[in-house]
């Protein structure tokens, strides 16, 4: 019985040490779990350069320790080991170099630089970062061009712009003026890796874009504000006015009339006449230039008179309406003691200006029409104010007759019957007022 107790002891004890070990094996791992040890991390950057200036290849290294960095050109051949230069190319040196960093710049950067670069670390197994360098090569000074050097208004007009011996390729952007325009481009790839770039910019041309710059502005990362300019010449036809030098306001028989044609065009007008529409202009009128001189005026003379000023792009034309009036009439005053009515005159500003016409006619015969309803009326208010005064001192008038005389059968006997008969018949008198 001791013995089997004694087994039973033994293979508990087993039990428990198996336990804790296992215990102490999953504490172990845990532990290992929470605390992990930190990796080395080796990094490094793109770079764009443009050709001639200095690049800068950055390897840096996260948690070092202290494991050897060195730096490879795009042939695999060390440039830097640590701090030491084996490649003989003076241009690389040495900016930085610490347990973290390995810094070198590269200076007088061409286009045979460009490639990949690798960043190496010494550990098991090494590590490796890279490192691309891009060489941007600006194009050369834009060159533009016109189809014609002078536009005539109304045509078609074609610009080109082209950007030679870039890279990458450059972008280009037409404006005319203040306002963005949009052109067609054609990419051409050289032998040497770079590009030609030409945009062809097509638009109509009014008299308004006459010396306005049209602009071609190149867009490259390796240039800003890159562009050539070229201001428009454009031809167009004569604008045309007509200007009255007298008289001002309406126009009546008997005064003057000047007109001035003034013309302006690219080229300058080289003709201007004036001409009468349907009909000759007067015998007498005098055309001095661009000046057209009429003497005493009459209705005969009405109608359209046209100024026509050429160049070598066309014709135009302004017109002038001449309305000319009756002269102006006044009536001297009646010396009378009645009502007097005496001629109007009326001021300009009441009626339009002499080219109105029909218009102008109807506006005066309107006005002449209730200056003349105005008088009528008051003539009929003063015979109704002299009526009503003359109706009003109408009545009886008394006479100083003979007492006696009011009673008689006839005249002989009021004569008879009268106070002091015959005798006083001469010192009657009648008073009328």
């Amino acid at each position: 019985m001791k013995q089997v107790s004694n087994m039973a002891n033994t293979s508990n004890g087993s039990l428990a040490t198996l336990l804790i070990l296992f215990t102490v094996s999953a504490a172990i791992h845990t532990g290992a779990a929470q605390f992990p040890v930190q990796s080395q991390n080796l990094i490094s950057d793109n770079i764009s350069v443009v050709e001639g200036e200095t690049a800068t290849i950055s390897c840096r290294v996260k948690n070092n320790d202290d494991s050897v960095i060195q730096l490879l050109n795009p042939n695999r051949q060390t440039i830097y080991f640590k701090d030491v230069r084996p490649l003989k190319d003076a241009r690389f040196q040495l900016v930085n170099f610490s347990d973290n960093e390995l810094r070198v710049s590269l200076s007088n950067v061409s286009l045979s630089d460009e490639g990949r670069y690798v960043c190496q670390l010494y550990t098991d197994p090494p590590q490796e970062a890279y490192a691309d360098i891009s060489v941007l090569i600006p194009p050369g000074n834009p060159i533009i061009e016109s189809r014609e050097d002078i536009v005539r208004e109304g045509n078609e007009t074609e610009i080109t712009c082209t950007s030679m011996g870039s890279k990458p390729a450059a972008t280009i952007r037409w404006m005319k003026g203040d306002k963005e325009l949009q052109g067609k481009s054609k990419v051409e790839a050289t032998y040497d890796r770079m590009f030609t770039v030409t945009s062809w910019l097509r638009f109509t041309v009014t008299k308004e874009d006459d010396g306005v710059p049209v602009v071609c502005i190149v867009d490259h990362p390796a240039v800003k504000d890159f562009q050539a300019q070229k201001y428009l010449e454009v031809q167009y036809k004569p604008e045309v006015t007509i200007k009255v030098g007298f008289p001002q306001g309406l126009i009546r028989e008997g005064e003057n009339l000047e007109l001035t044609c003034q013309a302006k065009g690219k080229p300058q007008p080289h003709q201007v006449n004036w001409v009468r529409v349907d009909d000759d202009v007067p015998s007498h009128a005098v055309i001095t230039g661009s000046d057209l001189f009429i003497e005493n005026l009459n209705k005969s003379y009405n109608g359209t008179y046209r100024c026509v000023a050429s160049n070598s792009v066309g014709e135009t034309y302004a017109d002038y309406i001449l309305y000319v009036r009756d002269a102006l009439t006044t009536t001297p005053k009646p010396t009378t003691t009645t009502t007097t009515i005496s001629a109007t005159t009326f001021p300009p500003d009441i009626i339009q200006d002499s080219q109105a016409g029909p218009e102008a006619q109807r506006l005066d015969h309107a006005v002449i029409g209730g200056v003349v309803a105005v008088v009528v009326f008051a003539m009929l208010c003063l015979l109704i104010v002299l009526g009503r005064y003359f109706a009003r001192h109408k009545g009886t008038y008394f006479t100083h007759e003979a007492k006696g005389a009011d009673d008689a059968a006839d005249a002989d006997t009021a004569i008879i019957n009268a106070e002091g008969g015959h005798n006083n018949s001469d010192e009657k008198k009648e008073y009328y007022i």
